[in-house]
């Protein structure tokens, strides 16, 4: 009997992978559909598992000297505006906020796709001269991207998140400090998640919108 479910899996899963994913993390108990279009209720399990991946892992990014900060929600669009380059690549998942009660806000407030603009922003003032440098922070928070097709896990409206944001000296700092996480990212990827991964620098078209160049994983 075990054998012949086993096969029902398999076969399950190569005619159908997307449904097989699905159907996988659903009877798992790891997460459940809610009543907002392309959100999801990450269950007991679910969630169970991303704290026990986020201890690790931020454990690993204070041993480097990392410290956490957390920042706003909301980015006002006329911040947003500052840095086109880099708004580019995900402006049509951005959702934006236009009233605060009743009443019509003078700005729209787009809800935190990332927040690259804000550290910006945040960087002008905490950092007065090279004495200062480096800052390397971090924050764990959530992001919403209006995306057209979700998963739970893959790709949702609103999911969790962890972003490093640093500031540098010497633009050798900046690369060092790049390469360092990379590993680190590499690392947790292998000997705690088991996937493989590999290592490298993204071509022009694929760089991060506004970065000189984008390493990944």
């Amino acid at each position: 009997m075990a054998d012949k479910k086993l096969v029902e899996a398999i076969t399950a899963m190569d005619v159908d992978f997307a449904q097989w994913y699905t159907d996988v993390v659903k009877k798992a108990e790891l997460v459940d559909y809610t009543s907002v279009k392309g959100c999801m209720v990450i269950k007991p399990a679910g969630y169970a598992i991303w704290e026990l991946l986020q201890k690790q892992l931020d454990e690993r990014f204070k041993e480097t000297g990392v410290e956490n900060v957390y920042l706003p929600l909301f980015i006002p669009e006329s911040l947003l505006e500052k840095e086109k380059d880099h708004v580019e690549g995900f402006a049509p998942e951005v959702a934006w906020v236009t009233h605060g009660g009743l009443a019509p806000l003078q700005e729209r407030l787009c809800v935190r796709p990332t927040s690259e603009t804000l550290f910006c922003d945040f960087y002008k003032n905490e950092v007065q001269s090279y004495r200062d440098l480096p800052k390397v922070y971090n924050q764990w928070c959530n992001v919403v991207r209006w995306e057209k097709e979700t998963r739970p896990f893959l790709r949702s409206r609103e999911f969790l998140w962890q972003e490093g944001h640093t500031a540098h000296a010497t633009e050798e700092d900046a690369e060092k400090r790049t390469i360092q996480m990379l590993d680190l990212y590499a690392d947790f990827c292998e000997q705690v998640l088991a996937i493989p991964v590999i290592k490298g620098r993204k071509t022009d078209k694929e760089k991060f919108a506004g970065a000189n160049w984008t390493y990944t994983i």
